[in-house]
């Protein structure tokens, strides 16, 4: 039986990446803050699975999950613990701004690092670090720290792609950059998207599909698919000022 690790697992795409292993037979390791949610969620699906319970605010509780799972044969790792926050860089929430940080891009590493290490000594094994449209773009005004997060684990992922391709490994790394997805990341952020978002379940229909492909950036929907590559087409400066003017429309 092949094992998957998703963070992030109790809510929005996270869950849905767990139902759908599950629907696929995989034993599933879990984690998120949320015990609770997990429990409920194993119980609802029936499944053969593991709960790991874990703030990845904390760089130790990051460093516990991969001890907690340094035995454990992975064969997908779903790296997709996240979250956003919207308004003026000079009123945002320092804490807030740095724990999403810490998993955004801390977290977000040292898993991605340990794992792959692991999946490495194998030659084998699949991880998607779950990035954002936001992180095509040059800068996002008034939701900054999130896009320059989202930015980070992009060039993250498309660097190590290209080191394991030269050393000819058989681990694939993906990106995943969905646009708006109906889950709740909006409420959390304090955020409403101007484009409508796709469902949690077509994001993770599309990004399977896509995962067996050899292409380590996967744009789920086809309206982003068109803003990246209109993107191209417009200078940083102007591109910058019109996301800038979205954002701040869309904070309430």
């Amino acid at each position: 039986m092949k094992t998957v690790l998703i963070t992030g697992a109790s809510s929005g795409i996270g869950q849905e990446f767990v139902r759908r292993y599950a629907g696929q037979g995989y034993r599933i390791i879990m984690c998120s803050r949320s015990r609770e949610k997990m429990e409920a969620l194993a119980e609802e699906l029936e499944i053969d699975h593991r709960i790991i319970s874990a703030d990845l605010t904390r760089e130790e509780e990051c460093l516990r999950l991969a001890r907690e799972v340094e035995n454990e044969k992975i064969d997908v790792f779903i790296n997709n613990a996240g979250f956003g926050l919207a308004g003026s860089f000079l009123e945002t929430d320092l804490k807030r701004e740095t724990d999403m940080i810490m998993i955004n891009d801390v977290a977000m590493h040292i898993l991605f690092k340990e794992i792959l290490r692991k999946m490495q000594k194998d030659d084998e094994g699949i991880i998607l670090n779950v990035a954002s449209s936001a992180g095509f773009f040059p800068g996002g005004p008034y939701m900054a720290t999130y896009y320059a997060s989202k930015a980070y684990i992009l060039s993250l992922t498309r660097a190590v792609h290209r080191e394991l391709k030269e050393r000819k490994s058989n681990v694939k790394v993906f990106a995943l950059c969905p646009g708006p997805v109906d889950t709740n990341f909006n409420r959390n952020a304090s955020v409403t998207f101007a484009l409508k978002g796709i469902s949690a379940e077509n994001c993770v229909d599309e990004c399977l599909r896509k995962m067996r492909g050899n292409n380590p950036v996967i744009i789920p929907s086809l309206s982003m698919k068109a803003v990246y590559h209109l993107r191209k087409l417009v200078p940083d400066s102007l591109l910058t000022m019109m996301v800038g003017h979205q954002q701040k429309k869309k904070i309430y």
